[in-house]
């Protein structure tokens, strides 16, 4: 039999991250852990490199909540992201989306939910290692305007006939019209045939920070901002009040 997927519990009550282990081992899969702040989660996901999927208390006490944690993960590679939550309000939802977790549950989580979300998001890394030549010509064919591959820090994407190769440290924002949202670097613009919320969950980019309901932003490609806007690459985005918050949570206070 394949070995046990591997997870990482992120949780600082102690008694719930205790239930949560037991009914995930009772599932079939393993727990490397649990870490019951981000700085401790950080190290136990460097130490272990096995790990295939993340469940993290969106409330997290100390230095860093809950998101902060994921972004600082995912920085060092995408994994599926489970978050777990008692009670959040929008600008709080929407500023996980920004992570692209694979599914949210509620506390007290059920063993169903769980087993349920944990299906979802570790479907995506449970891959054939070699498919066989028509599965190889079914993937050619699905390959579409809508298409977002990726490749380490590069994502490649339809212009016209062919993919092109972008770094992901190149995209400068994500501006979204309707159910199109367009791909902004510093040399071009590419659109893709997504929402906002879709191009977000497909890159894994934890530098893109949504601002805005119709843009996100590289967060490390800044130049200015104000109580209202933001400046990247001389180019003014509004910056949404319900986004404020955890914009501002992207930077060290000193």
């Amino acid at each position: 039999m394949p070995p046990a997927a591997q997870l990482l519990i992120i949780e600082d009550e102690a008694v719930l991250a205790l239930d949560l282990r037991a009914t995930i081992q009772a599932e079939g899969y393993g727990v490397v852990g649990i870490a019951a702040s981000g700085p401790r989660a950080l190290e136990l996901f460097g130490q272990h490199p096995e790990i295939a999927g993340v469940l993290c208390d969106i409330h997290l006490q100390g230095p860093w909540d809950g998101i902060e944690t994921a972004r600082r993960l995912l920085a060092v590679r995408p994994v599926p992201l489970i978050y777990l939550t008692a009670l959040a309000d929008q600008p709080t939802l929407d500023a996980a989306l920004t992570t692209a977790p694979a599914a949210y549950l509620p506390k007290p989580v059920s063993a169903a939910s769980l087993r349920a979300a944990l299906a979802l998001a570790l479907h995506s890394i449970a891959r054939p290692a070699a498919p066989a030549p028509a599965e190889s010509a079914a993937s050619a064919d699905a390959l579409t305007r809508d298409t977002i591959l990726q490749l380490e820090g590069h994502v490649f994407i339809k212009d016209n006939n062919q993919f092109v190769r972008i770094p992901l440290a190149d995209i400068l924002l994500l501006e979204a019209d309707n159910t199109y949202t367009t791909l902004v670097t510093a040399s071009r613009k590419y659109a893709l045939r997504l929402t906002l919320g879709a191009v977000l969950e497909r890159l894994h980019f934890a530098q893109l920070v949504r601002v805005h309901r119709s843009f996100a932003i590289n967060i490390q490609r800044v130049e200015s901002f104000s109580d209202t806007e933001t400046t990247v690459a001389g180019q003014a985005v509004p910056l949404g009040r319900q986004y404020r918050e955890a914009f501002l949570k992207q930077f060290q206070f000193r």
